[in-house]
């Protein structure tokens, strides 16, 4: 349920006086809680399946990857370095 139901929902009944703007405010703040925590408890199962996806992969396949990795940041050094050293060596035009 959205926030906004929520908020509704609560309104109505405080403005019907079935509810005190209190017992209204409790009750959306253990709403937001549980909604919270579902999130959290969400969010780990899904890390957690997601660690389980790749725990699987092959050792060998993994050293490649982390070598491709390796070679990738490496170069990527290289081409921040050039490109520095290009601009250093780059003479402005001289007017006549």
């Amino acid at each position: 349920m959205s926030w906004q139901k929520v908020e509704a929902v609560l309104g109505d009944l405080v403005r019907q006086g079935k509810v005190t703007s209190v017992e209204a405010r409790e009750v959306a703040e253990k709403l937001v809680a549980e909604g919270r925590r579902e999130a959290d408890t969400l969010s780990q199962e899904l890390g957690e399946k997601r660690k389980g996806a790749f725990a699987g992969i092959d050792p060998r396949a993994q050293q490649r990857l982390d070598a491709l990795e390796a070679r990738v940041a490496a170069l990527e050094q290289a081409a921040a370095t050039a490109t520095v050293q290009a601009a250093d060596t780059v003479t402005p035009p001289t007017r006549d």
